[in-house]
């Protein structure tokens, strides 16, 4: 009966940690030394549907979404002159993140949407869910 609620809260749960790893991806954008070395890389987030039931009233209906994990971007990182910069190299670059703005700013969009659907999708589940329950009443 809980089913839509269900769905809608894995929903919530992993569009939530994406808006949290682009708020670090943004927090990280100039951050030239990380404790593991090296400039901060950019992080995203891939989600996988959870397994659906082989068996009962909901076989093969999709439960929700789950975190496949958080991963790097190993993409190149963005080199600028500085050689005024104490991380500077002999020839006066410096590794800067790969972290890009605008992209950012399109996932924060896309997860924020996202985050907002499933709000929706859960309340009309809950209003569904209260109906069913007064039936008879």
């Amino acid at each position: 009966m809980f089913d839509g609620m269900t769905v809608a809260s894995t929903g919530l749960v992993a569009e939530s940690l994406r808006l949290s790893i682009v708020a670090n991806n943004l927090a990280n954008a100039d951050t030239t030394v990380t404790p593991q070395g090296g400039p901060y890389r950019s992080e995203f987030v891939v989600f996988k549907s959870a397994a659906a039931p082989t068996s009962g009233p909901n076989q093969g209906v999709g439960q929700g979404v789950m975190i496949n994990g958080i991963y790097q971007d190993q993409g190149p990182l963005n080199v600028v002159y500085d050689p005024s910069s104490p991380q500077a190299n002999a020839q006066g670059d410096v590794l800067y993140p790969n972290v890009s703005l605008p992209a950012q700013m399109v996932d924060m969009i896309s997860a924020s949407q996202a985050y907002q659907a499933n709000v929706s999708a859960f309340n009309a589940a809950k209003t569904m869910d209260v109906k069913a329950l007064t039936i008879g009443s």
